[in-house]
């Protein structure tokens, strides 16, 4: 079986006719050919082009053949969800197992609470930087390779923060890991759009989403078992461990799952020719230019309302928690911290698979006809509704004492639970709008989400000191519903916005391919006015 595959290329290819060289930014067409008994995930260089193509056939959403996802059988892919789950985890994890710790880091150093949590902010923030890098880079170099790079990386930059003798090697350890740990949220993402259909995909990205979720729900409780009978540096040896055991797992069980590495369009050009286009295709504003689409800019702020809302809550629980319900040890504050990764794992059984139920409706009732933005649909009720009232509640019982124990932990869990309705149907979104740029488009949407997390758990804290967990958490809810205002937005108007950006790169092109007409039929005027005074 063969497969065709549109993908917007900006390499210029080499020994091609003029008419090639001078199209370079239009669509190409690669293929890959594979058998059912021997799946050969190779990639094949082909010359097929549309460059000669009208310009205006060109759309950001372009549909990729179901042949594709044939080439590796089903267990195969259950796997590999399964190895990005645990490879998803790590991450994340790193990021809250150290809040159980935050008084004994504090002491180690002879810092404060606040200093070390300005780690964690950090933290987020380098999270958030970091996919301006790793994105490109795997649209270039495949999957496969950034991630055992970055997996030992992490697991060096892991056993670094365990023996940092002092308070800026550990916060240059800290922010090295971050950087470091985000690859495997956006390799992780990619790969899934790789190897699943559109309305197979939100289920296998619930399975994927749940590591990212549930590590930062469960690393305080484990941080808090740890830091209660040994030193907080045994977190960091702990997760040393769990980092080489994901680089070894990638590099036995990941294959390469892109569909087309842009590396192998370098092949056969001119070395100066190949670094410029090279620092082209690696450049991070590559990202950032993608949120010239509304869409993405819309579905960017759900996100991050939703990653805002979660360190929110985690971030100051033993601040919070432990002098409302005098409790006097990391352990037992850590429990509450279960109440929201057990919500994470109740809703990866449903959330994933709600929202491919949406697609296959919306699809059924459009004819056939698949529109990216109708899965946006199934995080509506959830992040609109769901979420902000558990939060309000959850802000106000604690501020106000009522409800005992029991209403927050409730509420906590009930959030766990709709946050897996919600971000299987945004990250998959960006997965199906722009196939092609799939990677760089999840990078982008990590950006957001993550700065927003290290403005969270930077501001929490003295925010809660400042007016109340009660009026927070009201700030949080808003936030919620504001952004489920604007993803109903990108449901509405989102394939009208992406056809008005469309237009106006077709204009810029068909603008730029006429100047470079004008300029060649100078140049050959000019020389037959040569030959003639000859």
């Amino acid at each position: 079986m063969s497969q065709t595959r549109h993908e917007e290329a900006s390499v210029p290819q080499p020994d091609h006719s003029s008419q090639l060289s001078r199209h370079h930014d239009a669509e190409s067409i690669h293929s890959i050919s594979t058998t059912d008994e021997n799946p050969n995930l190779s990639h094949t260089r082909t010359n097929i082009s549309t460059h000669d193509a009208p310009i205006q056939h060109y759309s950001s959403f372009v549909e990729v053949p179901d042949e594709v996802y044939d080439i590796l059988s089903p267990s195969r892919k259950i796997i590999i969800v399964a190895l990005l789950s645990y490879c998803s985890f790590l991450a994340p994890i790193s990021s809250t197992t150290i809040l159980a710790a935050v008084p004994e880091v504090a002491a180690t150093y002879s810092s404060t609470g606040t200093i070390i949590n300005l780690s964690n902010a950090l933290y987020m923030l380098f999270m958030g930087v970091s996919p301006c890098f790793w994105g490109p880079l795997s649209q270039v170099y495949g999957r496969r390779w950034i991630c055992l790079v970055t997996a030992a990386l992490f697991c060096g930059c892991s056993l670094g923060t365990a023996l940092a003798p002092n308070l800026p090697a550990y916060f240059v350890f800290r922010i090295l890991t971050a950087f470091e740990g985000t690859s495997f949220l956006n390799v992780g993402a990619s790969c899934i759009g790789d190897i699943y259909r559109p309305t197979e995909r939100a289920t296998a990205m619930g399975w994927f989403l749940s590591g990212t979720l549930i590590g930062p729900a469960f690393g305080p409780f484990i941080g808090g078992i740890i830091v209660t009978f040994k030193s907080w540096r045994v977190i960091f040896y702990l997760q040393t461990a769990l980092a080489g055991v994901a680089l070894i797992g990638a590099y036995f069980l990941l294959p390469e799952t892109a569909h087309h590495m842009k590396v192998d369009d370098l092949v056969g050009l001119p070395l100066k020719t190949k670094a410029r286009v090279l620092g082209g295709m690696l450049n991070p504003w590559r990202v950032l230019r993608l949120y010239k689409y509304p869409n993405l800019i819309m579905v960017a702020l759900a996100s991050s309302s939703l990653v805002w809302n979660m360190y929110s809550l985690l971030t100051p629980i033993r601040y919070v928690l432990n002098p409302r319900f005098d409790l006097t040890t990391p352990i037992e504050s850590g429990l509450f911290y279960l109440a929201p990764g057990c919500g994470y794992i109740l809703g990866t059984f449903f959330g994933g698979r709600y929202a491919d139920y949406i697609t296959i409706k919306w699809k059924a009732k459009r004819g056939g006809n698949r529109i990216p933005e109708d899965r946006l649909r199934s995080a509506l009720p959830f992040m609109g509704v769901a979420i902000p009232v558990c939060m309000l509640i959850y802000g106000w019982s604690i501020e106000k004492r009522f409800g005992g124990i029991a209403l927050p932990v409730i509420m906590m869990f009930c959030q766990g639970v709709a946050q897996l309705f919600c971000f299987p149907s945004l990250n998959t979104y960006c997965l199906d709008v722009m196939q092609s740029h799939s990677a760089e488009v999840i990078a982008g949407n990590y950006v957001i989400r993550y700065m927003f997390a290290a403005l969270g758990s930077a501001t929490v804290l003295p925010a809660v000191e400042k007016i109340g967990v009660g009026w927070f958490s009201t700030i949080s809810a808003g936030f919620l519903v504001a952004s489920s205002l604007a993803t109903y937005a990108a449901v509405l108007w989102g394939v009208g916005w992406r056809d008005k950006v469309d237009e106006k790169r077709r204009a810029k092109r068909r603008e730029k391919m006429d100047g470079e007409e004008n300029i060649e039929k100078e140049v050959v005027v000019s020389g037959e006015k040569e030959k003639d005074m000859v």
